[in-house]
């Protein structure tokens, strides 16, 4: 079924149903245990907790959710269930906990009256740093409810010009800047477009051809408003980020040396002793 656009009141409770399981989940809570006690305290007048209804049932048969939300494609957007798809895969550096992050900045962002422009653009630096498929990734963003046929158009063409076209020019051609100066040029802009973004827009393009994209990004989201996209954390090697597993690690090496001393002849007890303690008094010096 085709997206449409919910109700304001139905991002609300999305955007806190998204922040309520992002906290709870970080306790290490089994999500199907999160969402039955979440179902509870959000507003009974929306549909969100008929959707967990159908999200749990889908959650107990296969232990995944993503399937489910693409069922509910009229109430979550393909790009919502894409981005729980590829946290719940088994591959890849992807988490639930990003996810979540990602879906409450995007739902308070429709609250707040977000343009397609910066939708778009946060949806695609979402792809971007988190390393996600441009091709399904691109096609989720294609069926949001808050891009018209231009848009939707648009955006499936430049899956194929992803990669090969400097990011920046193919915003520029999209934008008014670009049939601005087509027309002062006196030259016809037909069959070119369509010209989705501002003029404001196409200058930033324009300042950032060539360079790297994460400026562009950075320009757009203080020029646009749409909410900074959450960076994906380095992994850390440092092992002292798992002390409680390091110390196990010691005691068993303790352990380990205590047996082999054990096997060459026995063990001197008195190495453990503290200082000034198991002497004899009247025998010391």
């Amino acid at each position: 079924m085709a997206n449409v656009a919910l109700d304001r009141t139905e991002y609300v409770e999305q955007a806190f149903l998204y922040k309520l399981l992002r906290e709870r989940l970080a306790d290490q809570m089994p999500m199907q245990e999160l969402l039955e006690q979440a179902r509870y305290e959000l507003l009974a007048t929306t549909k969100l907790p008929m959707a967990i209804d159908y999200l749990l049932t889908e959650l107990k048969h296969s232990g995944l959710m993503a399937p489910a939300m693409y069922k509910l494609g009229h109430y979550f957007t393909a790009f919502q269930s894409y981005l729980v798809a590829q946290a719940e895969a088994d591959v890849g550096r992807f988490t639930m906990g990003a996810a979540l992050q990602i879906l409450e900045s995007e739902a308070n962002f429709r609250i707040a009256g977000g343009t397609p422009q910066g939708m778009f653009m946060f949806q695609f630096e979402v792809l971007c740093r988190n390393r996600l498929n441009y091709d399904k990734g691109l096609t989720a963003i294609s069926g949001d409810p808050i891009f018209d046929t231009a848009w939707t158009k648009w955006i499936l063409m430049l899956r194929a010009q992803i990669g090969l076209v400097d990011f920046a020019n193919l915003l520029l051609l999209a934008s008014e800047e670009y049939r601005d100066r087509l027309l002062a040029a006196e030259e016809s802009i037909e069959n070119k477009g369509p010209f989705l973004f501002g003029a404001r827009e196409g200058v930033i393009a324009i300042g950032n051809r060539g360079k790297d994209p994460l400026f562009l990004f950075a320009a757009m989201q203080r020029h646009l408003g749409y909410p900074p996209v959450p960076r994906p954390k380095p992994r850390n090697d440092n092992p002292d980020v798992i002390p409680a597993l390091m110390r196990r690690v010691e005691r068993l090496e303790s352990r380990i040396k205590l047996m082999e001393e054990e096997r060459r002849g026995g063990i001197d007890i008195t190495k453990f002793y503290a200082k000034g303690q198991g002497r004899i008094p009247e025998l010391d010096p």
